[in-house]
């Protein structure tokens, strides 16, 4: 039986499921349907995978980043006021 990594559009939850033929895989966090079949490590090349691991690195450091900017804004909009 196969098994395949999907990413749910739902919750973002990467995740590793059997897949039988016929079968509707589901998200195991949320239940949702809505996934995207993701290419396995095994099947990009060297210069894929480190293009694929600096996007990666890329969209968790905005993320930290944006958290930090509204951090630092709430911040500010609280001693403000004092």
């Amino acid at each position: 039986m196969p098994l395949f990594d999907f990413r749910c559009h739902s919750c973002g939850k990467l995740f590793e499921t059997l897949v039988r033929p016929g079968d509707s895989p589901r998200c195991p966090a949320c239940g949702g349907v809505d996934l995207e079949k993701q290419l396995p490590t095994f099947a990009l090349s060297t210069d894929e995978r480190r293009a694929a691991a600096a996007k990666q690195s890329r969209q968790r450091q905005i993320a930290k980043r944006k958290d930090a900017i509204i951090a630092d804004e709430e911040y500010r909009q609280k001693h403000d006021k004092e």
